[in-house]
């Protein structure tokens, strides 16, 4: 039986969070630190504080047995063997990724290092930061045998993030040290020798696949570029894809078939070959500008990346032309919404191009009435509630009497509207889809006119007198 790790996550955002309760999930005993005392206290009290698939119930299960919640770094440093580092990373107004968070954290460990310790980049960062980690803890006075740096990439999507972490597709350990590589393969143990999957209340895999990950040793500096590179690849196939369907409404294609058609070649696959109105969130949009700043600054020429952004920042313009061009003019408007969050089954605002949109069509004069499931709260703090912005308890509240109906988030549940309901609550009935959730002709058969992303604009027949 793989043993317990004493284990410290410094960060309970949507990561530092994931993965403490996760570990615990594992059989570890976990310290998860913050400096924001409301938040500690909240996650103490039970309360999540985000949208997040089994994070509940696991923080119930747990907290204040084999995760605890503290504000004290120096105690939890001298506690724990490993100590993941999970703070943000926000981007800069140059594209670089602000790493002030992790250096504070990573001086206030070393204060508190007494003996052998694991320091674990869990936060996306640059390739380089484990050395400047490691001299920022040797300038505090820290023998270098004392500790290791170490990198441990995490590839969680927001609104299934538990499953990921519990079921990944690949766990990285990059380490320059082998007694630090055997810390972390002792941790991800109850994983990698799938003795996790055994247990009769597993948190269930995607499509109930419950296989051993495999575990990747590389150097901490491998690593580090395959976080990036993995979100930028997959922006790559996003933006494609968007371009691919910009083509398709060029020429009257379908987008749909053309994705099916690429996807089924192996070498492809289906996944992110999904057209909207671009990508956001709090990865993508900041490491794609952070591994091209990277690039820029080591002389290397990736302006593939620069495209990517262009044609991302494009898709919404243009799904603001297809409103346009639906209703003829904005100004005076009225517009149902649904969505705010920039994926659905996440409360995540952060980069979302549905709020960007709402933002756009504000300032053409339109007056909108919102809804999503679990942001609103979040965005009415960054866009309260005025005589132009409503927001309302339920998709067909958002419709009611309004000129045309716009999707802008991929919640499973837009995608089971009563359409016979949707199509009365509407004044004239456009539904105008930038996630492609509907199937074109079942629109049509619901009299509504119906505008996607890269597919024909599906018109119900007219009525002749």
């Amino acid at each position: 039986m793989p043993k317990q790790t004493q284990i410290a996550v410094v960060g309970s955002g949507y990561v530092g969070l994931v993965a403490a309760v996760c570990f615990a999930e594992m059989g570890h005993n976990v310290i998860c630190v913050d400096n924001d005392e409301r938040k500690v206290s909240a996650l103490q009290g039970g309360d999540t504080l985000i949208h997040e698939i089994y994070l509940p119930e696991l923080l119930q299960r747990y907290r204040n047995t084999k995760v605890r919640f503290m504000t004290d770094l120096a105690e939890a440093t001298r506690e724990c063997e490993a100590i993941f580092i999970a703070v943000g990373t926000p981007q800069s107004e140059t594209g670089d990724a602000d790493l002030s968070y992790v250096e504070a954290v990573a001086c206030e460990i070393a204060r508190s290092i007494t003996s052998y310790k694991v320091i674990v980049e869990k936060s996306t960062v640059p390739v380089y930061t484990n050395e400047w980690i490691r001299r920022a803890i040797e300038r505090n006075g820290v023998a270098r045998d004392m500790f290791d740096v170490v990198s441990n990439p995490e590839f969680l999507r927001e609104g299934t993030a538990v499953s990921d972490f519990l079921h990944p597709d690949r766990i990285v350990v990059g380490a320059d040290s082998d007694r630090a590589a055997a810390v972390l393969r002792e941790i991800y143990a109850p994983l990698t020798s799938g003795e996790y999957y055994t247990k009769e209340d597993a948190i269930p895999g995607p499509c109930g696949v419950n296989a051993a990950p495999p575990l990747l040793n590389t150097s901490t500096k491998s690593a580090e570029i395959i976080k990036h590179a993995s979100n930028a690849f997959l922006a790559v196939k996003i933006s494609f894809i968007n371009a691919v369907s910009n083509l398709c409404e060029a020429t009257d294609a379908n987008v749909e078939q053309v994705a099916i058609g690429m996807g089924l070649d192996a070498r492809i696959g289906p996944r992110f070959l999904r057209p909207g109105i671009g990508y956001g969130g709090s990865c993508f949009p900041k490491d794609v500008a952070a591994f091209r700043s990277v690039a820029d600054q080591l002389g290397v020429d990736f302006s593939l990346l620069s495209e990517v952004e262009k044609i991302n920042g494009q898709q919404k313009k243009r799904f603001l032309n297809k409103v346009r061009t639906a209703l003829w003019t904005l100004r005076g408007k009225k517009l149902g919404v649904l969505g705010l969050s920039f994926k659905g089954e996440t409360d995540d605002i952060r980069e979302s191009p549905a709020i960007e949109l709402v933002e756009m069509l504000l300032a053409e004069g339109c007056s909108v009435k919102a809804f999503d499931p679990a942001a609103m709260e979040r965005t009415a703090e960054r866009l309260p509630a005025g005589p132009n912005l409503e927001y309302v308890e339920s998709s067909y509240a958002a419709a009611d009497d309004a000129d045309a109906l716009l999707i802008l988030t991929d919640w499973a549940e837009f995608a089971k509207l009563d359409l016979k309901r949707l199509n009365t609550a509407l004044r004239y009935p456009i539904v105008i889809d930038g996630r492609n959730l509907y199937d074109p002709h079942a629109m049509v058969e619901h009299g509504m006119t119906y505008i996607s992303v890269g597919r024909p604009t599906a018109n119900p027949p007219r009525e002749h007198a």
